[in-house]
């Protein structure tokens, strides 16, 4: 079974929202970024922590869309994901568009990077608005909070699920939370159709399936 070549591009990954999002260690990062959205807290949240710990759900989930967004109206809520990767033009877009935010107190900006702001390797006048409002770090799940993360998901889909199946899919399957949940999803829809319950066997054929699918592509 060649895990690794899993055609994940077949998966239906779900939305990402704050109503899915696993807290885990993050409750105070989910916390604000509930506030942000309902227009409340500091005018500005800057969210920092390593590929997986979550910063890109919670950008998603609050309208990052990649790049640096326009100031357009009084009250407008703006995020930008991965202000670490931005070029100076994307810099200066940022510095521009942090002090437009600023100077309408109804105006809410999020953002997020993989290091705090004070070590990110941009404009010195960049890092330090960014370091404006609250900065909050995010760490990556522990083993534990993804095992029940999962078996939530599959008692809200009211799936029977066995005891080896989750240790089985942390052990052998890719690691983010968007991809586990997102094969449980689609192992729970398989299940269904062989109106069976979700084993580590069924797994197993329902990864063989899709190698095959990739393997008649």
């Amino acid at each position: 079974m060649r895990v690794g070549q899993l055609a994940l591009g077949l998966l239906q990954a779900k939305q990402q929202t704050l109503e899915n999002f696993v807290p885990g260690p993050n409750a105070a990062a989910l916390a604000a970024a509930r506030e942000f959205a309902a227009g409340r807290g500091p005018q500005f949240l800057y969210l920092w922590g390593p590929a997986g710990s979550g910063r890109s759900h919670l950008l998603t989930a609050l309208g990052a869309m990649g790049g640096v967004p326009e100031y357009r109206e009084p009250g407008a809520r703006l995020a930008v994901d991965d202000v670490q990767l931005l070029d100076q033009d994307g810099q200066a877009r940022l510095f521009v568009l942090m002090d437009q935010v600023r100077a309408d107190t109804s105006a809410r900006l999020a953002a997020a990077g993989d290091v705090a702001p004070a070590l990110l390797r941009l404009r010195e006048d960049v890092r330090t608005r960014l370091a404006w409002g609250l900065a909050l770090s995010l760490h990556p799940l522990s083993e534990q909070d993804k095992a029940q993360a999962l078996r939530a998901q599959a008692t809200h889909q009211g799936a029977r699920i066995a005891e080896d199946l989750i240790p089985y899919m942390l052990a052998h399957l890719p690691r983010d939370m968007r991809t586990l949940a997102a094969i449980l999803d689609a192992l729970d829809a398989y299940a269904l159709q062989q109106r069976r319950a979700l084993t580590v066997p069924l797994l197993r054929e329902w990864l063989a399936a899709q190698d095959s699918r990739m393997g008649d592509a």
